[in-house]
């Protein structure tokens, strides 16, 4: 059975995850925790929740979703899953997006065993990322980023969106690396695929359903259908 508490981190309202299985082996998704205080929050957590962590697993790579990915490598030493394209994100585009918005860089930039793959771990379609008694099946949806993906648990029903699918919404295409027919070739033939009652977790704003997404999305408007209120 699956567990999941959220955080809210940094000026970007970002969403990181922690899912863990009944035996407390944990996933940190998309750590953003910029502060001390925010970073403590999810270690206390843990540590109160008494969860082990297995991994950090990244939808992609941009600053706001990985401020506190280094130190939580090393705090826990554990690897991190991502798409290897996802290194344009880290040693690239990111730099490009802070210094735009007057932000810091994530510390130790890019982050430590990125480079030489002691600490990460490329995933890509098809792939499972096994946690304890969860399976989180890797979904590519580039477009956001050149390496954005999405993580499925099918037995839980529950999808890890990141930032290629909101409530009402979609990630925007505009920073380096963006392709909008990519991210809507993926949105449309994968994720839209989805059973309808499947809870989609998005890396920022509410959670909600691909039967919502189809029938609400403005942006999706070749699956909208009649619906009432």
């Amino acid at each position: 059975m699956i567990h999941i508490e959220y955080f809210t981190f940094n000026a970007f309202q970002e969403r990181c995850s922690i899912a863990w299985d009944e035996n407390g082996s944990c996933a940190i998704f998309d750590p953003g925790a910029e502060s001390e205080q925010e970073l403590a929050s999810v270690t206390g957590f843990i540590k109160t929740k008494g969860l082990s962590p297995r991994c950090i697993i990244l939808t992609h790579a941009h600053f706001d979703h990985i401020y506190g990915m280094s130190r939580l490598c090393k705090e826990y030493g554990i690897p991190v899953y991502m798409h290897e394209k996802e290194m344009f994100t880290l040693t690239s585009s990111n730099g490009q997006l802070c210094k735009a918005f007057g932000l810091p860089v994530p510390q130790e930039y890019p982050f430590c065993g990125a480079q030489d793959g002691t600490l990460a771990r490329f995933i890509s379609e098809g792939d499972t990322i096994d946690v304890g008694n969860l399976h989180f099946e890797v979904i590519e949806t580039h477009g956001h980023t050149p390496g954005g993906v999405c993580y499925l648990e099918r037995s839980e029903k529950v999808l890890i969106s990141g930032d290629t699918l909101f409530a009402g919404s979609i990630g925007r295409t505009d920073h380096p690396g963006g392709d909008y027919d990519a991210l809507m070739q993926g949105i449309f033939s994968k994720l839209m695929a989805l059973d309808g009652d499947i809870t989609v977790i998005p890396g920022h704003g509410p959670c909600t359903t691909i039967a919502d997404e189809r029938t609400k999305n403005p942006f999706l408007m070749p699956f909208n259908e009649p619906y009432e209120e």
